[in-house]
């Protein structure tokens, strides 16, 4: 990283003196001041809630341009990944920098394929869950439970060490989703079949069971695999900042990545497809599709509180590229499985409908985001809507580690420490009790 030549003069209007900051320009993207010495040289912090304009660190793994809709993974448009891409190819995208040759393909897939199964005691940890557990709940002990089983793998300093978290992450994360699916089920595990492509693998491992042999829908599998590429990283959003904080103490990947798993599991985050299914249904039960326009009044009255889920983005003030995407996936499989009909689909088609022509939407862009698409198509499969986040967090692991790779070798990472504006109570004497 190498300053501008241009640089930022803060001045100050109580005759403190000014100081020069540095500029530093990204490849693309806006420039960023650095603010690094502003407290030693001014005593004073700046101030910004929810980070909003503050760059925790540089990156070279993911970039969004939200004014223009764009989504790169590593320079490659979301759009170029997604048709030309399977999940495997953009994990080591993500992971290493570069599409995979197919000798390199060959090889990761083997060693992803290699980690798939799960130590067996995994199983009587599950058991300490009530079966009507929250899937994000169990996933966030499963995951941390990993690192008390994988000790050769859990020293975070080690570029090795993380490299086989790395691996065995990505491989078990299927397989631990679908646990947790099939203990709240009360159905039997299913082993991996390595055999099976990465997407395919994790439909065997959800829907199959031991009594019949099931049978695999290409049109699904292709469904699923794109859900993956798309949320597979999505820049320093709250769950990989989360995982980025946690690392930067030193933890072992397994726990930085189950607090990832924690922090996505909030419905303004990870939650919101899961949001968005539930809006649905909350419509479907004032009356259906001929209650959409009672609906969408309720959402433009100011005094109303009801939201509207599955629309617009923090980040995307255009339309979401991944939502483009997933637009076209969830008519395929609804068409695939014969399901235009279906009363929640079709209140989901006509919602759509009306956000892409009404005016008071248009005019606020919010168009329908991934979330509403991919819940659609999640339940069109089968999943259950309580599922829907955790496939997420399988997902977004891959991004997580390749996140958190880069910062711990980042010669100028240091340990989280945000500074605050404290505005509580002066220091004050404790006085004794019989005078409080």
């Amino acid at each position: 990283m190498t300053p501008s030549d241009v640089k930022a003069t803060l001045s100050f209007s109580d005759g403190s003196p000014s100081m020069d900051l540095p500029i530093y320009k990204g490849s693309i993207g806006p420039d960023v001041i650095d603010i690094r010495k502003l407290y030693g040289q001014t005593g004073k912090f700046t101030y910004d809630p929810g980070f909003l304009s503050t760059a925790s660190c540089n990156s070279t793994i993911t970039y969004i341009d939200g004014d223009k809709g764009e989504l790169l993974y590593r320079g490659y448009p979301i759009e170029q990944l997604a048709q030309n891409c399977d999940f495997l190819e953009t994990c080591h995208l993500l992971l290493y920098g570069d599409l995979p040759d197919e000798a390199q393909k060959k090889d990761f897939t083997a060693r992803v394929s290699n980690h798939t199964m799960v130590n067996e005691q995994m199983q009587f940890f599950l058991r300490g869950f009530r079966r009507d557990a929250h899937p994000m709940a169990i996933m966030t002990g499963l995951v941390g439970a990993l690192s008390a089983f994988y000790h050769d793998s859990t020293d975070i300093n080690n570029p090795v060490h993380r490299e086989i978290a790395a691996i065995r992450l990505i491989a078990k994360m299927p397989t631990l989703v679908s646990m947790a699916y099939k203990y709240t089920q009360g159905q039997p595990y299913m082993y991996p079949r390595n055999k099976l492509s990465y997407a395919a693998n994790f439909m065997h491992l959800m829907f199959a069971n031991p009594c019949e042999e099931y049978e695999q829908n290409d049109v699904l599998v292709r469904a699923m695999d794109r859900i993956f590429i798309l949320h597979a990283d999505h820049e320093q959003n709250a769950s990989t900042s989360t995982v980025r904080l946690c690392g930067s103490s030193g933890t072992n990947p397994f726990a930085a990545i189950a607090a990832g798993v924690a922090c996505l599991w909030g419905p303004a985050h990870g939650g919101a497809n899961e949001a968005a299914l539930n809006m649905l249904g909350d419509i479907q039960k004032m009356g259906g599709v001929e209650k959409i326009g009672e609906f969408i009044k309720q959402v433009k009255d100011k005094n109303s509180t009801v939201k509207l889920m599955g629309f617009g983005h923090r980040v995307y003030k255009n339309y979401d590229p991944r939502a483009k995407l997933m637009r076209e996936t969830c008519h395929e499989v609804l068409g695939a499985l014969g399901l235009q009909n279906d009363p929640l689909f079709k209140l989901a088609m006509a919602l759509e409908k009306i956000a892409l022509e009404d005016d008071y939407f248009v005019s606020r862009k919010l168009y329908p985001n991934v979330d509403f698409y991919s819940g659609i198509v999640q339940r069109a499969i089968g999943i259950p809507v309580p599922l829907f986040t955790a496939i997420f967090a399988l997902a977004r692991t891959v991004g997580w580690i390749a996140q958190l790779n880069e910062m711990i070798g980042d010669p100028e990472y240091k340990i989280g420490r945000p500074r605050q504006l404290y505005v509580g109570s002066v220091a004050r004497d404790v006085k004794p009790i019989t005078q409080r």
